[in-house]
């Protein structure tokens, strides 16, 4: 698959070309701007607390539910539900990759993905009483369901930026989503702390701002189905479907001839699995651990949204000056100070959990942005979905150790201080490792021009 047609056109024709570019980028960050609403107000700030205050309601009396007849602590479900629908997306993914690659048809892919994970979000307004199985199977359906949309989503960036473009492209595309991240928690913000004047119970305005996270999903990805457009590939007579798992199996044999490009994805599946615990249950941190009502939860992450529209473009800047390495380097540091900061935090203090959130949010686009921006460079050409499927079992699919670490320190200690602090192993060696990697020569064996700076 082509990278771009600027490159290859006639002089005449560059211009039309670089505009269908800019037209394709500018639809490409409203899929961030469409699905980034669930991973904050879903599955960052309303539904780990909820959710687990549903399974406290029906645990027996020593605090334990029994999903399929086994024993859970109660505290401990969300962290698992997460891990268990990682590991759903994981069966998913290399057939979703290896049938975009094959047919080059990734909008009808991205489209199912897209709307079954927004229509599961949606039916969380069901989730009330004791219905903490219901809530966990949406929660595996709509996380399983915007890991597969992710890979098709991440897949359009080699084929819409021109390599030097790629950080900065990256970048906007995750200040869009931090953008709507922070808008949609602003009117959630105004439902749950408002609710006795709406009328509804504090259950019916969660419930609410869990469904509208949904709608608002489905209808943004609206945008990217208009604008993004698939590209022709050559048949090659093989079922894309039915051989997904054989297709896995070629890419990772076919990484082992680019090794470095397969050791920065071993990096970026230990730090990124600490990136995303954190996010996941943070809010749960604070509610259980530190005794912070709702309305301070959701203002935390709604500072945690805006600062990290302005740390994703900042990082995207000094990414220019020093390299997206030396600046994911560095972001993997703030974050193992933050978790450090976190375990000795004060309970019931929230400005020292709003310095916290701030220094999240610095921190939090950019590291995610860059690492997707660099990968980018060392994907061979016409392999970018398979490539990120496996880039994003990394980012999401492969990202059920850190949840399970984290529900098992606490199912064994009871205690989510204790907790906290086993993620520290994910960011030390996600540094260790990172920093091996020669990411220059790593952009050549790929075959790709190297960017001045990178």
């Amino acid at each position: 698959m082509s990278t771009g047609t600027a490159g290859t056109a006639d002089p005449a024709e560059r211009p039309a070309a670089a505009e269908d570019r800019r037209r394709e980028q500018r639809g490409w960050y409203f899929y961030d701007f469409a699905c980034s609403v669930y991973s904050t107000s879903v599955l960052t700030v309303f539904l780990g607390p909820y959710l687990t205050s549903v399974a406290k309601a029906a645990s027996d009396a020593e605090g334990y539910v029994h999903p399929l007849g086994i024993p859970v602590r109660a505290g401990s479900l969300f962290a698992y539900a997460v891990s268990v629908s990682v590991v759903v997306a994981v069966l998913l993914m290399p057939v979703v990759g290896a049938a975009a690659d094959r047919t080059g048809r990734k909008k009808p892919l991205l489209a199912v993905a897209a709307y079954t994970g927004a229509a599961a979000t949606a039916g969380m307004f069901f989730l009330d009483g004791h219905r903490y199985l219901l809530g966990a199977f949406l929660l595996i359906v709509a996380n399983a369901s915007i890991s597969v949309s992710m890979v098709l989503y991440n897949s359009y960036l080699p084929q819409i930026a021109e390599p030097d473009e790629r950080d900065a492209v990256s970048s906007r595309g995750w200040a869009f989503g931090y953008t709507s991240g922070a808008l949609v928690l602003v009117l959630n913000l105004v439902l749950y702390t408002g609710h006795d004047s709406f009328g509804l119970s504090e259950s019916e305005a969660v419930r609410i701002c869990l469904a509208s996270a949904g709608v608002w999903w489905g209808a943004f990805t609206v945008v990217p189905l208009r604008r993004l457009r698939d590209r022709q590939v050559r048949p090659d007579g093989r079922g894309a479907v039915g051989s997904g798992w054989k297709q896995l199996l070629a890419t990772l044999r076919d990484m082992r001839r680019h090794p470095m490009t397969l050791s920065f994805l071993l990096a970026y599946l230990v730090y990124n699995d600490g990136i995303q615990t954190v996010i996941s249950q943070a809010s749960l941190y604070g509610s259980e651990e530190l005794g912070l009502d709702q309305t301070t939860l959701i203002t935390a992450v709604l500072l945690v949204q805006v600062l990290a529209v302005a740390g994703a473009l900042g990082m995207g800047r000094l990414a220019r000056v020093y390299g997206a390495k030396r600046t994911i380097l560095a972001s993997l540091i703030v974050w193992t100070l933050i978790l450090l900061a976190a375990y000795v935090l004060p309970a019931g203090e929230p400005v020292f959990f709003y310095s916290l959130a701030a220094a999240i949010g610095l921190v939090l686009g950019g590291s995610q942005a860059l690492s997707r921006s660099l990968f980018s460079h060392l994907v061979p050409r016409g392999k970018e979905a398979e490539y990120f499927s496996a880039y994003e079992m990394s980012d999401r699919g492969l990202s059920w150790l850190g949840p399970l670490v984290f529900g098992l320190a606490y199912q064994l200690t009871g205690s989510y201080r204790d907790a906290l602090l086993s993620l520290l192993i994910f960011f030390a060696l996600g540094t260790v490792l990172l920093a091996r990697v020669p990411v220059r020569a790593a952009v050549a064996a790929a075959g790709n021009p190297v960017p001045a700076r990178i």
